[in-house]
């Protein structure tokens, strides 16, 4: 009804130019369907909300036939439950399940000396790929953040967890980091140290004693999260000069900590002399 002579005629000349005999059935539909979903296609808009910590990994959807594991965790055997193929996303976790494959009473993971804060943060990551609060990127400030949604409501104690070895609170992203290493999770190893990284308001006690508990549940060659705390006395030296919490660490003694930091200090203080005297 709508075609017209014109149209005919302008397909009947492409197909001369082309030097090819084509039927009417070819040159209709099928020839110029591509054209005509390219001009209908639209761009997608650019968004400007934040976006996820590269860091993190993608969210899993755990198999429904997937074994259920249960976890026990810390003295008071607090139990967790978890897809078998979720868990074993962690290599740790993975051997363990491994070991127990004949088991017909279903299999069960004993963490003794977990935290049950940590392996719920551990868990939620596990499913997630992150763990309260999120790390988000917020592209108009160009800076990470931590998501307001996640840590308006939630107390100032939950950033800490007790530990009983230390006898006081330690950063909770401290023990999940060392946790993650524990478990062979270097993705989550990343995110909690970025996470760490936006901490603020902290007491030198708690900074010290969670320096102390990377140090004890660290390999000697880590060399982000001791780096991370050696950076941040260096940086806050006047404060923890004044606060004397730094002095009786260093008296009691019993962690090679102090000598890191000693050197640190040293190789500050070298970097800043050695800027004075260079020309300009």
């Amino acid at each position: 009804m709508f075609t017209s002579t014109k149209n005919k005629s302008y397909r009947d000349s492409f197909s001369h130019r082309a030097g090819k005999a084509t039927s009417k059935k070819q040159k209709s539909f099928k020839e110029y369907a591509p054209a005509r979903k390219v001009i209908t296609q639209q761009p997608s808009p650019v968004r400007s909300t934040p976006t996820k910590s590269p860091a993190s990994s993608s969210p899993t959807s755990p198999n429904l036939n997937s074994a259920i594991v249960t976890i026990c965790v810390g003295p008071a055997q607090r139990l967790f439950a978890a897809h078998e193929d979720v868990l074993s996303k962690a290599p740790y976790f993975a051997q363990a399940c491994r070991a127990q494959f004949f088991e017909t009473s279903g299999k069960r993971i004993d963490l003794p000396n977990g935290k049950p804060e940590v392996f719920s943060a551990v868990l939620e990551y596990l499913y997630k790929g992150d763990y309260v609060p999120k790390l988000i990127y917020d592209k108009k400030r160009a800076s990470w953040l931590l998501d307001d949604a996640d840590t308006a409501g939630s107390a100032q104690g939950e950033s800490t967890v007790y530990n009983n070895g230390i006898g006081g609170p330690v950063l909770k992203d401290t023990a999940i980091y060392c946790s993650a290493h524990h478990y062979a999770l270097p993705d989550l190893q990343r995110l909690a140290l970025k996470k760490q990284g936006l901490a603020s308001g902290v007491q030198c006690s708690t900074i010290l004693a969670s320096a102390r508990y990377a140090y004890a549940h660290t390999p000697a060659s880590d060399s982000k999260l001791r780096a991370h705390y050696l950076a941040l006395i260096i940086r806050s030296r006047a404060t923890f000069k004044r606060s004397g919490t730094l002095q009786a660490e260093m008296e009691r003694g019993g962690s090679a900590l102090f000598f890191d930091l000693f050197v640190a200090m040293v190789n500050h203080l070298d970097d800043i002399s050695g800027s004075a005297h260079s020309p300009r």
